[in-house]
């Protein structure tokens, strides 16, 4: 199925996946409105926890700060598989390194919870070079979310890291660098269709 606004889907999981400034959360809330989803930002789970301490951006977080995220977590993904309408939509996003096993663990249980909800499950890799990344991390718009970047540890993680590769049936991968979010909400709405 191609390209529309009609195409009705129900009980769909996407999950957005990409370092900081590819366009998670644009996506998302564009996204959303063509599904009819609910959007679950990364940021739901981790500020809860982060608006509480006191921290200087340049410092590593406390470990046991982790570990009160994981509850945050788990309780946002047992409401979603348990007391959420069965028809429901969500996009959730998230930074996710290849290499490391936290967020392997994190991505195998967003991949739980919609095998729980027997939802399609639709993993999205988003990618973006660096020299559009350190423009979009600085961007006005970011600052206005309280989501400003430091654009050397922005740079740092994209040099260093490798997203996450799922390795699902479902998964997409697209190169944003060039592209407009609506159009990164069109691949991934086609590919939705193609696969439901």
């Amino acid at each position: 199925m191609l390209y529309n606004d009609w195409m009705i889907v129900k009980n769909v999981f996407v999950y957005l996946i990409g370092f900081a400034g590819v366009g998670k959360l644009t996506t998302a809330r564009k996204l959303a409105g063509l599904l009819d989803a609910r959007v679950v930002d990364n940021h739901w789970i981790n500020n809860p926890i982060f608006g509480l301490i006191d921290r200087d951006h340049g410092v590593r977080l406390p470990p046991s700060v982790w570990e009160q995220t994981r509850k945050v977590r788990h309780a946002v993904l047992e409401t979603i598989a348990t007391l959420s309408s069965p028809q429901a939509n969500f996009i959730l996003t998230n930074s996710l390194a290849e290499d490391d096993s936290e967020d392997r663990r994190i991505y195998e249980e967003l991949r739980t919870t919609a095998e729980r909800r027997n939802a399609l499950f639709v993993p999205v890799r988003l990618l973006c070079d660096e020299e559009q990344l350190m423009k979009r991390v600085v961007s006005p718009d970011r600052a206005a979310h309280m989501k400003r970047m430091n654009p050397v540890a922005a740079t740092e993680e994209l040099r260093t890291k490798t997203l996450l590769f799922t390795h699902h049936a479902n998964e997409l991968t697209l190169e944003t660098s060039a592209s407009t979010p609506d159009t990164s909400v069109r691949l991934i709405f086609d590919h939705i269709g193609r696969i439901s």
